[in-house]
């Protein structure tokens, strides 16, 4: 089997990642789960010969010498990859996840709609954090695309490699590739400012001069978007000041809560009939109280404030997940095994389930007084089973009847 047939396969499947590797078939991740395929075990020599059927002469030179090479590829008018290649106990692996060719919109990807708004500011500091694979790629994608079709702007993106392409609508972009166009994001970061940019985007946010140099870049005026590997926007905000030594870190609250605009901190869960993911999405919205307190180091105060920040659009972890659990777009088990405190998540659940049990019983007792007209002990017996009914369910904590 040739590497054009292992992609169209991958698609065909809706893989997330397809994963070529020595004495092993080739393998699938398909929502979440890793599944290999029903071909043959490769040998070292087939996963060669594979590979460097998507390698030029220049991609193999440089992977001998660093034993590492991203890249992206196309099959003009199927779909784009991202490509990561290296060693394994001395052999050639890949592992290459396909992209669409059209970027897709926000609503298309179930986020909220914080995000865009996020997306209209001018200026300041945008996060988009997540673990690997939870698709903050797209979601800068989507936000850069949206951007483009409503501003009038100069939009430069720094990435490793070039995922989505982008072309111009209202907006002039610019894409860079890491290693192609630039040596490091630090350096690219460092001299985008003078290609005159209103909007900054960085794949990644890595090291302490990345980072200072995006901080400083929005607090220029400009609109950055980066990400960061964090589960959620506390995580995020202390990665940020934790990069630098303990004697700049007062400092850095102060410039780093003044630039931010906001930090979306996702997950890809599977759904709960199999058909795809879904992103538990958190939003984090910068206000004076949350200025104030990432400035006095009251970092820890801030997921109350996310908590009840509905009115402006922040929302936790844990509430993303019970609004995905409610509309059973995901499974209770699915819930907790990514809830960022459990014990917060259950009882969001079981406070649910009373009002759902509360709402439900006191309509099935009016419904009864009106049937039994005033036969008291028979009515109290049966409201006395509904409500016992109702608390078991609430207990149990897994209930699908509730909305």
């Amino acid at each position: 089997m040739e590497m054009i047939e292992l992609l169209e396969l991958a698609l065909k499947r809706n893989a997330s990642d397809l994963i070529i590797t020595a004495n092993s078939p080739p393998i699938l991740r398909i929502n979440g789960d890793v599944i290999q395929t029903e071909l043959d075990k490769l040998s070292p020599k087939d996963t060669k010969s594979l590979i460097n059927e998507i390698l030029d002469e220049e991609q193999k030179q440089i992977f001998a010498r660093r034993k590492e090479l991203d890249f992206s590829y196309e099959i003009p008018k199927l779909s784009r990859f991202r490509v990561n290649v290296y060693l394994q106990k001395g052999t050639i692996a890949a592992t290459i996840r396909p992209i669409p060719l059209h970027v897709p919109d926000l609503y298309t990807l179930n986020l909220p709609p914080a995000v865009e708004e996020l997306a209209f500011r001018p200026r300041g500091l945008i996060l988009v954090t997540g673990p690997a694979g939870s698709g903050k790629s797209t979601t800068l994608a989507a936000m850069i695309d949206l951007i483009n079709r409503k501003r009038k702007c100069h939009i430069i993106t720094i990435e490793d490699p070039i995922e989505y392409l982008h072309e111009n609508k209202l907006s002039v972009i610019e894409q860079r590739e890491l290693h192609v166009d630039t040596e490091s994001f630090a350096s690219a970061l460092k001299h985008v400012v003078r290609q005159s940019p209103d909007v900054i985007m960085v794949g990644e946010m890595r090291d302490l001069e990345t980072i200072s140099t995006a901080i400083t870049a929005a607090e220029t005026g400009h609109l950055v978007l980066g990400t960061l590997h964090t589960i959620d926007a506390t995580q995020s905000i202390h990665r940020i000041v934790d990069v630098f030594p303990p004697s700049q870190q007062s400092q850095i609250r102060i410039q780093f809560a003044g630039a931010l605009q906001g930090i979306i901190a996702q997950q890809l869960l599977p759904k709960a009939n199999k058909t795809g993911r879904i992103p538990a999405v958190e939003i984090l919205i910068s206000t004076p109280a949350i200025r104030n307190l990432i400035v006095n180091n009251d970092i820890h105060q801030i997921p109350l404030l996310i908590h009840t920040g509905k009115d402006v659009g922040m929302k936790t972890l844990n509430q993303s997940l019970r609004e995905l659990y409610r509309k059973k777009l995901i499974t209770y088990e699915t819930a907790i095994s990514c809830a960022t405190n459990l014990n917060e998540f259950k009882r969001l659940i079981r406070s649910d389930l009373e009002k759902y049990k509360k709402r439900k019983g006191l309509r099935t007792i009016r419904f009864l007084k009106i049937v039994f007209k005033g036969k008291v002990s028979l009515l109290f017996k049966i409201r006395k089973y509904i409500l016992a009914f109702y608390k078991k369910a609430a207990s149990s904590g897994k209930f699908w009847g509730y909305s």
